[in-house]
């Protein structure tokens, strides 16, 4: 991959995850309509309606263009540093539960880590969808095979405690479901089809369990992200209880995604074995 020519000072922040000065950079008062990018390798990052004033000293963001951006921990214990997820560069950090936005994230982001581009609109090329149905295994496996999947992730959301374990979500107590977040294209694939799909791959009349898996953990969830998602999840609910299923799957409102352990991601890719309770059913 060939990069963008750095100033020391951007190679100080950029490669070297060091922080400008507050109040210094370029963008952090910026109000024109556009595109921010990585100034590393010319990835689109951020939206500028996604841009906010946190009176804080860096430019904003309470979203990011899906799947550009990677969480990861900071090297400080304490902070999530954020990355552009297609060089590796060092934004900033993302900071959780300020109430600054209704998103209640903010993105603090180096003005030298970004480009940006007032003619560029960022394409609606990718969209996220987070579902719960049972063992997370079985439904990445199953969604991703959807054309038009970018990728799938396996994960915790929905309950209380922050950055949880697998070990402690299997306690039951901390109110987290095994879940997935799916990054897809909607001009390959409608978020309907994700979710009728996920109604198909799990049994929504299941409460807490699926198969032989027990417990709050393995609830049926649509994660709504936008009113649209939502009213898709209830028009696809109500569809199924007209059919006579007794569908127990919740709508709630899209939470934190935490991301599971590594050894969960693409399980059944690396096993090589095949989901043992997501068996494909025609419900619609």
């Amino acid at each position: 991959m060939s990069y963008n020519d750095l100033s020391p000072d951007e190679k100080r922040v950029i490669e070297n995850k060091g922080t400008e000065r507050a109040f210094s950079g370029k963008y952090y008062l910026n109000k024109e309509a556009g595109v921010y990018l990585c100034r590393r390798c010319d990835a689109p990052l951020f939206r500028s309606e996604d841009k906010f004033e946190s009176g804080t000293g860096w430019p904003s963001f309470d979203d990011a263009i899906p799947g550009a951006v990677r969480e990861v921990p900071d090297a400080d214990g304490r902070r999530t540093e954020i990355l552009c997820s297609n060089c590796g560069a060092h934004l900033g950090h993302a900071f959780y539960g300020e109430s600054m936005t209704e998103k209640n994230v903010r993105h603090c982001v180096n003005s030298v880590s970004l480009d940006f581009s007032p003619r560029a609109t960022a394409p609606r090329l990718e969209e996220k969808a987070v579902f719960a149905g049972g063992c997370f295994w079985g439904v990445e496996h199953r969604l991703s095979e959807l054309k038009g999947v970018r990728s799938v992730t396996s994960g915790y959301t929905g309950g209380r405690s922050e950055n949880p374990s697998y070990r402690e979500v299997c306690s039951g107590d901390t109110g987290h479901a095994e879940a997935v977040e799916v990054v897809f294209n909607p001009a390959e694939v409608s978020y309907e089809t994700l979710a009728k799909l996920f109604f198909e791959i799990h049994d929504p009349t299941e409460l807490n369990r699926q198969g032989p898996d027990r417990g709050t953990q393995y609830r049926s969830a649509v994660f709504y992200r936008n009113d649209e998602q939502r009213s898709v999840a209830e028009h696809l609910i109500a569809e199924l209880k007209a059919k006579g299923y007794p569908v127990v799957t919740t709508v709630e409102k899209a939470g934190r995604f935490w991301p599971a352990e590594e050894y969960h991601q693409d399980y059944y890719e690396k096993t090589g074995h095949e989901p043992y309770c997501h068996i494909y059913t025609k419900r619609f």
